[in-house]
């Protein structure tokens, strides 16, 4: 497979799953905005922390206006990780390898492209309509999944997919639980109570897991046990992980070339990081101090591909 295919395929997937992730966290943002009893108003503040470039303090004064939050994190061009602009990359790594990807596939992406450029959004996002519409996004974005899963042919272009889709869902758990547990100074003796993670849990859609399976104490532990470590939890790092060690396998015992095994010891270590860590190692380490050594590790992964696979200078 030539490297711009593999590359397009890759960045497909990490921009459907980075705009997923922001269409979940503002649904919870702004259905959230409206509960009285919201712990430390916070609502707004990690959409716009982790999907945007903004200043604390135009982070300030946005959080507080449901329709400019709205509007510059759903449209506005100015912003890099708006669901506009994101939608627009997937959009251009698609239509580029239209015959690595089903018709379906294609269908589907450009519905979600019309649909974020549709003359009225806008002006719906300004009243009632406007969870509507983020309803709207998100079944077209849960679409896109079920059509790729139910119509893609299991192959290199398939691996490379999945592999762009579980790099994107680490790093994107990794700022959500950054941000939320920054809000306490990442301190995990600090106990807040199911209301003040409601907002983290439901952005990951695992607020009625963690209801279910979950005791009703100590829960600064337990949504950190869920999120990092539950390996039947879908967005935690433990699973993500594992997910993408599958694809990476593939990969490489695919296409053996120079790099490879650099390439696979990296991971590997991140891998292990989690998949061997509990708790107790993360107090001892420190939330922070754990999840930037994550995040560096991941970013570094993800430059080591590029370079390897994509042709990156």
């Amino acid at each position: 497979m030539l490297s711009r295919i593999a590359d397009s395929l890759f960045w497909l997937h990490r921009y459907m799953e980075r705009a997923d992730g922001l269409l979940r966290l503002m649904k919870t943002s702004y259905i959230l905005s409206f509960d009285k009893v919201q712990v430390n108003s916070i609502t707004w503040e990690p959409a716009l922390k982790i999907f945007t470039a903004l200043s604390e303090e135009e982070i300030e004064s946005l959080k507080k206006d449901d329709t400019a939050a709205l509007n510059y994190l759903l449209l506005d061009t100015a912003n890099y990780n708006s669901l506009k602009v994101i939608i627009t990359k997937a959009r251009e790594n698609a239509r580029g390898v239209q015959d690595q990807i089903t018709k379906e596939v294609w269908e589907q992406v450009n519905h979600l492209y019309h649909l974020i450029n549709h003359p009225s959004i806008s002006e719906k996002l300004s009243g009632p309509d406007a969870i509507v519409v983020i309803d709207t996004l998100i079944n077209s974005s849960d679409q896109f999944c079920g059509i790729t899963d139910s119509t893609m042919p299991r192959g290199l272009g398939w691996n490379y997919m999945n592999l762009g889709k579980f790099t994107e869902r680490c790093l994107l758990t990794v700022e959500m639980t950054d941000t939320f547990f920054d809000s306490i100074g990442c301190n995990m003796e600090d106990e807040q109570d199911i209301l003040y993670w409601r907002s983290l849990l439901l952005a990951l859609s695992g607020y009625e897991l963690h209801l279910k399976n979950y005791s009703n104490f100590n829960h600064n532990c337990n949504v950190a046990q869920q999120v990092l470590f539950d390996k039947n939890f879908p967005r935690s790092l433990h699973y993500a992980l594992e997910r993408a060690n599958k694809y990476l396998i593939e990969i490489t015992d695919s296409c053996p070339i120079e790099g490879t095994a650099a390439l696979y010891r990296t991971f590997g270590r991140l891998h292990s990081y989690v998949k061997f860590a509990d708790i107790s190692i993360v107090k001892e380490t420190g939330m922070e101090d754990y999840l930037q050594h994550i995040r560096k590790e991941m970013n570094e992964f993800s430059r080591m591909l590029g370079q390897i696979y994509f042709s990156y200078a």
